[in-house]
């Protein structure tokens, strides 16, 4: 299977976004914040399922394992969602978290 790109993450959720515009909220920069926390509520159940069963069972059990990948795609579709609230592209995103990995390299 190919690399996964946030290119094609936007893509799907812009389509899920134009599926769902009469129920959901629009993407624009005044709902980024409900977005960032719909996402950190994604996160808690992440959290949820490796505090209640540890890292090595939610890693290796196979069902636990599917819950927890299926709760980290909810975060990324949520953490895309804020992407295309405040218009950062996936050029700007690879820009800055270069620049960060750059400062981070160069930090300790």
């Amino acid at each position: 299977m190919s690399d996964f790109s946030v290119n094609e993450m936007q893509n799907m959720q812009k389509a899920l976004q134009e599926k769902y515009k009469h129920k959901w909220e629009p993407i624009c920069a005044e709902t980024g914040k409900n977005k960032l926390l719909w996402m950190i509520g994604e996160i808690g159940e992440v959290i949820d399922i490796v505090k209640k069963y540890g890292g090595e069972k939610a890693s290796c059990d196979p069902e636990l394992r599917k819950d927890l990948i299926e709760e980290m795609a909810d975060v990324l579709m949520y953490y895309n969602d804020v992407l295309l609230c405040y218009g950062i592209s996936a050029e700007e995103l690879k820009q800055a978290y270069s620049d960060k990995f750059e400062k981070n390299m160069k930090r300790w």
